[in-house]
C-alpha cells in the first residue's frame, strides 16, 4: 500500500464523485493543471442507459480529493436527431490542433434501441468544461455520414497533430460456424444494426461491419482522411484476443512510444488492453486491467465474483506522475445506475499492466483512516455468494445491492451470509466499530416501478454461500461479524435488533491489530436488514 495517513485529512474513496452522481463510461483527460472526467450520465435508479445530459467533473492534478462539478457541458436536445433518439452514449473529448476541444458521441433510444445505426456526432468548445456547440457528424470525403461500420463508443487521439478516431462494437454471430445458414443470427444483426440482409451477408464474407475500427480525420475534425479499417482482427480464433474478444468501449492512450488500446471484452465485466508500436495496426493482446467483480484476479473464477457484474467502460490516464484506471460499478440491481471508480495501476518494465483489485480507497494516496464515519455504500465487495451478471437489465430477484430512497443511500437486501468488504483501512487503536442499521420491510424496501428490463444474456452463478456463512452461528440474535479477510477468523461482533425499523446505531467490541487491513462485515440473522454507515472508535 501507499503511505499511511497519520491524521484525519482530505480523503477520497470509491465512488469518488458525490454519492448522488452517476457518471459511467469514464474518459479521464488531463488538460492543463486539471484532470477532467468525461462520460455518460445515468439517472439514479434509472430505467435505461444514459438518461441525463453530459456533466463533467474535474480536479486539480495535485489533489484528487477535490472533485468539482463543472456543470452540464452538452444537452441531448442539441443533437439534430433528438426527436428520434433522446440519450447520448459514451463520449470522448480531444483537443484539436486549433486549440479547441472536440466532443465525439453517439445517440440511442430507450433500452438501447437505435444505438447502432446513427452517425458519430461532434460538438466543439473553446474550453474542456463546455458549453459545447454541435458541429456536425463524422463524414466521408463526399460529405455523406460515415456508416461503413457500426458507429458506437467513439474515442479520439491527437498523436502529434494526427487525429485518430476509434469506434465499434462486436457480437459473435459471424464467428459461429452455421452463421450463413442460421436465419435467427442474420435477423438479429439486421434488427440490431438496421442493415439489409444483403449487406450483412456480403460484409460477413469480406469485412464485417462489426469490430473495432480506426480512421484518421482531416483538420476539420469531421472528415475521413483515411478509410476506416479494423484495428484488431474481427475473427479472434487463433489470435491473442481469443479468450478476451473485443465487445465495445474503445479507448486509446499513448504511453511513451507505445499505444495502448483499452476496451471492454465480451466477458462484459473487465477492461482489457492491447499494445502496439502504431496507433492503427499490429495490436497484440496484453491482459486485463480491472474487473468489476475481481474475476481473474489471483485466479478468482466467475462463480466466485465479489459483486454483481455487468457493463464496464473506462480508460487509463497519467495524473501528476501516477497512472490510474477509471471504470464504473453497478448499483440499484441494474446496468443503468453506474458510478465512477478508479484505481492506481503500474507498468512492469516490459510494458504490461498487472490486473488491479477494486478497492474502497481508489484515488486516495493510501488506505482510508479507520476513524469517524463512512457511508456503507463505499463497499468494494458485496456478495451473498450467488451474485448475478447483468446486461441491459434490472433485476427483480433479491440479492444485496447499493440503492437509495429519498436522500438516504444504503446497502439493501442484506440477508444471512451477506459479505460486505472494504479495502483498505489503516487501523490505529480501534477497539469498537459501529453501524447504522434498520430492519427491512415493505415500508422501507426499494421497489422498482419502471418497465420490465431483463436481457436474455443475464446469468446467475453457482451458490458459494457456504464459504461465507459460519455453520452453527446462532440465529436468535442477529449479528454483524467483523473479519479482516474474506473467510478469516472473527475479530468481533456487533449485536443487532432486527425489529428496529428506524436508522439506529449499534456497536461492538473488536480486536483489530494496528496497521493496514481490509474490513469485512458478514451478516447473520433470519430477517433482512439495511446498512447506511460504518463508524470507528
Amino acid at each position: 500500500m501507499r503511505h499511511i495517513p497519520l491524521k484525519q485529512q482530505n480523503q477520497v474513496y470509491n465512488p469518488f464523485l458525490p454519492l448522488e452522481e452517476y457518471i459511467p463510461d469514464g474518459e479521464p483527460h488531463v488538460f492543463g493543471d486539471r484532470v477532467y472526467l468525461f462520460g455518460s450520465h445515468d439517472k439514479e435508479g434509472g430505467e435505461t442507459f444514459c438518461m441525463l445530459d453530459y456533466t463533467v467533473y474535474s480536479a486539480p492534478v495535485s489533489d484528487l480529493t477535490q472533485w468539482r462539478r463543472e456543470g452540464v457541458i452538452y444537452h441531448a436536445s442539441q443533437d439534430p436527431d433528438y426527436e428520434n433518439r433522446h440519450y447520448m452514449y459514451a463520449p470522448d473529448v480531444v483537443q484539436g490542433n486549433d486549440g479547441r476541444f472536440y466532443l465525439y458521441y453517439c445517440m440511442s433510444g430507450d433500452y438501447g434501441q437505435g444505438g447502432y445505426w446513427g452517425p458519430i456526432q461532434v460538438a466543439v468548445c473553446d474550453s474542456p468544461a463546455g458549453l459545447y456547440e454541435h458541429l456536425g457528424y463524422v463524414q466521408n470525403p463526399d460529405g455523406t455520414p460515415y456508416n461503413e461500420h457500426i458507429c458506437f463508443d467513439p474515442a479520439v487521439l491527437n498523436d502529434n497533430g494526427r487525429i485518430y478516431l476509434y469506434s465499434g462494437t462486436q457480437y459473435d454471430f459471424e464467428e459461429r460456424p452455421d452463421f450463413f445458414e442460421n436465419d435467427d443470427y442474420i435477423r438479429s444483426e439486421m434488427d440490431m444494426f438496421h442493415r439489409s440482409r444483403e449487406e450483412i451477408l456480403l460484409r460477413a464474407k469480406q469485412d464485417s461491419i462489426m469490430g473495432p475500427v480506426v480512421m484518421e480525420l482531416e483538420e476539420d475534425m469531421l472528415t475521413l482522411k483515411t478509410p476506416a479499417k479494423h484495428l484488431i482482427p474481427y475473427m479472434v480464433k487463433g489470435t491473442s484476443f481469443e479468450k478476451h474478444p473485443f465487445f465495445e468501449a474503445s479507448s486509446m492512450r499513448k504511453v511513451g512510444e507505445k499505444y495502448y488500446f483499452i476496451y471492454s471484452s465480451r466477458l462484459n465485466h473487465e477492461l482489457c488492453y492491447a499494445v502496439s508500436n502504431y496507433p492503427d495496426r499490429d495490436f497484440i493482446f496484453g491482459g486485463t486491467i480491472v474487473s468489476n467483480g475481481d474475476i481473474g484476479l489471483n485466479g478468482r473464477s466467475e462463480a466466485d465474483k465479489l459483486n454483481m457484474t455487468g457493463t464496464t467502460h473506462g480508460s487509463i490516464e497519467q495524473i501528476n506522475g501516477n497512472w490510474y484506471v477509471f471504470y464504473h460499478r453497478l448499483t440499484h440491481k441494474s446496468d443503468y445506475s453506474r458510478q465512477a471508480c478508479a484505481e492506481r495501476i503500474t507498468f512492469t518494465p516490459d510494458g504490461q499492466i498487472p490486473q488491479v483489485e477494486i478497492t474502497s480507497c481508489g484515488l486516495n494516496q493510501g488506505p482510508l483512516l479507520a476513524a469517524g464515519s463512512y457511508p456503507a455504500v463505499i463497499a468494494c465487495n458485496l456478495t451473498n455468494g450467488n451474485m448475478p451478471h447483468g446486461s441491459n437489465s434490472i433485476f427483480q430477484i433479491s440479492f444485496p445491492n447499493i440503492t437509495h430512497k429519498g436522500e438516504n443511500r444504503f446497502i439493501a437486501e442484506i440477508n444471512e451470509g451477506t459479505l460486505i468488504g472494504y479495502k483498505y483501512f489503516y487501523f490505529r487503536n480501534v477497539t469498537r466499530i459501529g453501524v447504522t442499521v434498520r430492519s427491512e420491510n415493505e415500508r422501507n424496501k426499494v421497489h422498482y416501478k419502471g418497465p420490465f428490463r431483463l436481457d436474455e444474456r443475464v446469468t446467475s452463478t453457482t451458490d458459494r454461500s457456504h464459504q461465507i456463512r459460519r455453520p452453527g452461528t446462532p440465529s436468535e440474535q442477529p449479528i454483524l461479524e467483523i473479519r479482516l479477510s474474506e473467510t478469516g477468523d472473527s475479530m468481533g461482533e456487533i449485536p443487532l435488533n432486527e425489529s428496529t425499523e428506524e436508522w439506529t446505531e449499534f456497536w461492538g467490541n473488536v480486536r483489530i491489530p494496528d496497521g493496514v487491513s481490509a474490513l469485512y462485515i458478514v451478516y447473520h440473522g433470519n430477517k433482512s436488514i439495511q446498512l447506511k454507515d460504518i463508524i470507528f472508535k
